[in-house]
Formats: structure tokens, sequence, C-alpha cells
């Protein structure tokens, strides 16, 4: 008999083995359908949804998330779990609770497990395979088994597609939760730079990291960023918020950017008018020198990370590249790690070419391009990805081709960016890009919320379609 309680829930118990349940048929590559999404099951997720369970009866609850499964993606520490970010340079290096799943266990929730990403958060190679590590695999689309569930948080976005879990906690410093959002049909929204934690995450770049929720609905992802940030509900405003749609900000395919721009039409009949402009776009020397930034702060900040994570094992980003060259046949299969060796010769903050980079980027992804894109309004959206691509481990498989340019000055600036599904293009989903200023995650939940109501009056998504591999 299913456990429910008096006012028709499920209770925890009976909904994390449900879950349990669903991973065994749906993900696991041994005897499932192979999603490889889960890196690895929590150990005391059914006793801790039963002591869940039991202070509810007492009428005792912890917060927001009392009793709800969540995954949390593997480069996160989590006691228990691997916290490996895809790489065996970390299997077996202890991890402890970071702050932010301690948050999640003081809000109720019950950690069903990790999931898998892309090796390093796509950090290693200009050729990777979003969605593949060395210690998950590749992690398929719910939507179609042969597509990408794009990256990094590949395994966060396709295991809350796949209804695998409810919520899911990824990481982005560019793109890597808007993406898998987009490709997934799911939403998910990367906070300001700094609203959530980074202490036990395994680093690429402080000025762009941030965790963030991925969930089905705006207000599951509104309910977990509440925990995430230890921030309390903001109501929305009277007035709706002001969209700005950058107009040559294109998904460059051209399916994706008509359904676009007829969603916004409809948005605008629903939430006023809509400021239709042109946006700076950046061109070869801002992401020159994004790309140097990135490098340097990833030697500095991972050799810093490694250095303090207790256990034997890789103290530096050096260590993990005579690692990876030891054990070449598991690592390095596919593609290499060519900007691990770019990022050591770099010199890290202290070379001469971070700090200059570093203050042109961030003059233009502010004073060229976003306040003045906002000048006239509160949110900014454009697409975000076009359909999911096919995975190609062969020769590698990124989104260069179907993707618009928002993710990269709301990356550079740290201001807080969503992705929520608008549409099916040939049957898989697209998700449209939304930015706001700083600190201003209410305003781009309000309208995100907004944006989901419209697609519900309008096209609502089915449930994934779970294609099988084809060809074209």
């Amino acid at each position: 008999m299913v456990m429910r309680f008096e006012d028709g829930s499920l209770s925890s118990s009976a909904l994390v083995e449900t879950l349990l349940e669903r991973v065994t048929v749906i993900d696991d590559p041994g005897g499932g359908i192979g999603l490889r999404s889960i890196a690895a099951l929590a150990d005391d997720a059914r006793s801790v949804a039963g002591v869940r369970d039991a202070e509810r009866r007492r009428g005792e609850v912890r917060g927001p998330l009392h009793g709800v499964p969540v995954v949390v993606k593997d480069n996160i520490e989590v006691t228990g779990l691997p916290g490996a970010a895809g790489s065996t340079a970390l299997l077996g290096r202890p991890a402890t609770d970071a702050p932010l799943v301690r948050r999640l266990r003081e809000a109720g929730a019950v950690v069903l497990g990790s999931t898998n990403l892309s090796a390093w958060a796509n950090i290693r190679s200009p050729r990777s395979t979003s969605g593949w590590s060395a210690t998950g695999g590749l992690v398929g689309n719910p939507w179609s088994l042969d597509r990408s569930a794009g990256g990094s948080s590949s395994g966060s976005g396709a295991a809350v597609a796949a209804g695998l879990a409810p919520l899911a906690v990824g990481t982005e410093t560019d793109s890597s939760i808007v993406c898998p959002a987009s490709l997934n049909g799911v939403v998910g929204l990367k906070p300001t730079v700094g609203v959530v934690p980074t202490q036990g995450v395994v680093p690429i770049s402080a000025s762009q990291d941030s965790p963030g929720p991925l969930g089905r609905s705006v207000a599951d992802v509104a309910r977990l960023f509440t925990v995430l940030s230890d921030q309390d509900p903001v109501a929305p405003g009277e007035r709706a918020p002001r969209f700005v749609h950058a107009m040559n900000w294109r998904a460059r395919h051209h399916p994706t950017d008509q359904l676009v721009d007829r969603f916004v039409d409809r948005l605008a009949g629903r939430a006023g008018p809509v400021d239709r402009r042109e946006v700076a776009t950046p061109g070869p020397e801002v992401l020159d020198d994004e790309f140097t930034v990135l490098l340097a702060e990833l030697v500095d900040d991972l050799d810093a990370y490694l250095a303090g994570r207790p256990g034997d094992g890789v103290r530096s980003l050096a260590d993990v590249v005579a690692h990876e060259d030891a054990h070449a046949d598991i690592e390095l299969p596919w593609f290499g790690h060519e900007l691990f060796v770019q990022a050591l010769a770099t010199g890290g903050r202290a070379g001469d070419a971070y700090a200059e980079a570093r203050g042109r980027n961030l003059d233009w992804a502010v004073s060229t391009c976003l306040a003045p894109a906002l000048d006239s309004g509160d949110v900014l959206i454009a697409p975000a990805y076009g359909p999911a691509w096919k995975s190609d481990l062969v020769v590698g498989g990124h989104a260069s081709a179907v993707s618009s340019w928002l993710t990269t000055p709301a990356a550079i600036a740290g201001w807080p960016i969503m992705s929520v599904p608008v549409g099916l293009v040939h049957g898989l989903p697209v998700g449209l890009a939304l930015v706001a200023r700083p600190g201003e995650e209410w305003t781009l939940l309000a309208a995100a919320a907004l944006v989901e109501a419209v697609v519900a009056d309008t096209d609502p998504l089915p449930r994934p379609q779970w294609r099988r591999p084809r060809r074209g």
C-alpha cells in the first residue's frame, strides 16, 4: 500500500521508492534505457525519507522542501557521494556537504543522489562532447536518446525531464544550466554570481561560477532558489516586468527563431508592449578575453580547491593533467585536455594578460551590452538554444551552430539568467532565455512565470517522447 498523508499527498518514503524504481528502469545502462543521468545514489535516501515522514506526522516541518527528493550535480560535494566532477582523479576523495547542500537538508530535502555531467564542467577541451564523463559515460536526452542533453549540467537537466527527481541543482559558468534546461525542456536558473555559496563546489571561475536550480516549473525552481539562496520569496509587484527582445540575438536555426518571434508576439499580448531592439554582440576580442579570464581563474581556483580537499590524490591542475595522461584510455578516449594545458601556461591571475582582459571583458558586458539593452526594461529575452544536436563522441558535440549570444554577456557580468521552455521544434524542446540585473532574481522569476503562463495557454509542452536513436 502506498502511504499518503491526510491531505492526500504522497509520503516522502513512497516518492523516494518510486523514483529509485524509475532510476533502475530508465537510467541504468545495464538493464534499463540507459539515460546515464545519475552519477550515484545516496545510501541514506530511504532512511532520510522515513525520518522526514515521521517528522511530518508529528507536525514538524523543517522548511519548504520537507521530504522532497533533490539530485545534485556531481561537482558539488555531498557526504557519501563521489563529488568527482566526472573524473577518476577525484574518485575516493572524501566529500563533505557543501554549504548549499546543508541548506537543502536544513530545509527538509532528501538528497536522492548526484547527477552526471560534462567532464570537469566542460572546461577541458574545445572538442569535448557535452554530457560525457569518464565516471558516468554519455548522458542521453529523454526527448530523443541520440541527442545531446547539453552541458555541463547534463544529468541534472535530463534527470528532471525524465521524472527521476522533481528538482535538481546544477552549476553554470557560461550556459551550463541554461543549455541543459533548454535542450531537455525544463526550467533552469543561474542566479547572480555570489548569491548561492560555491564552497565545496569544484570550481572553474570565481567571477562566473554559480550553482542554481532546475525543475519542471517556474514555481518549483523558485522554491528551490529560496533554499539555495537563503532568501524569503518575494511576491510579484503590481507592475508586470518590462521585456526587451534582443532581435539580433538569434539561435541561428530558422525554425527556432520563427517560433520565438511568434511567441514574443503572444507574450506582448499578455504582458504589454515588448521593446524590440538590436543589442551588442560579442566579437572575437570579447570571446578571447573571456577565454583568457576563465583559464587564468581555472588554474588558481582549481589548484586551491584540490589542495584543500581531504584525502590522497591530485592536489593541483598539473596533477590532474598527469593523472589523465597516465589513464588516457579511461580519461582521454574521445578528446584531450588541451584547455587544461593552456590554463597551466597562463600564470593564473598573476599572469600578464589576466587583469586587462578581465577589465575589458566586464566593461563590454555591462557598459556596452547589458546596461544599454535594459535601459527601458527589466528583462532581456532571446532564444536560448535551438533543438538538441546529435551527440557525437568521435568528432565532438557543441552547440556553436544553434545558440544565441545571450549567455555570454550575462556570464561575464555575473548577472542572473534563466531558460523556460516555449515550444517544440521537430519534436524537440527549445527554451527562451531571460536575463535580469544583478540581484533581481525575483523579477526574473516573475517574468519567467508570465512566459510559462503564455505557453500553458497556447501550446503546452507534452512529456518527453523517448525517441530511439535514428538517422536524420
